[in-house]
């Protein structure tokens, strides 16, 4: 790969995309504590901002990344776990917004975002697998985002049948 520096550090999650072995679930988990940080500088508003921002980002590194490839997503590519990891927990960051309380109450929600999101990505089933077929740098992003689309559905269910009991 001959991508810069600023596409390296983007797409790598500054280097955590080389932590072997898993480098997608290594990205989820980065993705947790700075979730957390932006909610508690800027709640939910700062968390949707950096999704955003971090997607086009992100779709911009994986693509100077994977220039002249035939492998549009190399495994050291983790931005879009971190990506669709904040998507899974945005939930959270709504209710925690809304209610206005600490967002860390909703500990059971983080530990179902996470694994939802995981299982999601890793499985590839409907959409998400559609995405991940598209082989090209969009593709990448996005089928992460559904990932985590798929994700946050299923925390808002849990957490509704949580709280029905």
């Amino acid at each position: 790969m001959s991508a810069g520096i600023l596409p390296r550090m983007i797409g790598t999650v500054a280097g955590v995309g080389y932590i072997r072995p898993a480098p997608g679930t290594w990205g989820s988990l980065v993705a947790l504590p700075w979730a957390w940080a932006l909610h508690v500088l800027g709640g939910m508003p700062l968390l949707a901002l950096a999704i955003v921002v971090g997607f086009l980002k992100g779709w911009w590194a994986t693509a100077k990344m994977t220039e002249g490839q035939e492998n549009h997503d190399p495994s050291e590519i983790v931005v879009d776990e971190l990506i669709g990891q904040w998507i899974a927990l945005l939930p959270l960051s709504i209710a925690s917004w809304n209610m206005g309380i600490e967002i860390t109450v909703m500990w059971p929600g983080w530990i179902a975002a996470f694994v939802l999101f995981r299982f999601f990505d890793i499985t590839k089933l409907g959409p998400v697998g559609w995405a991940d077929r598209m082989d090209t740098p969009f593709g990448v992003m996005l089928d992460d985002v559904i990932a985590g689309v798929l994700a946050a559905i299923g925390v808002v269910v849990l957490a509704g049948i949580a709280h029905a009991f």
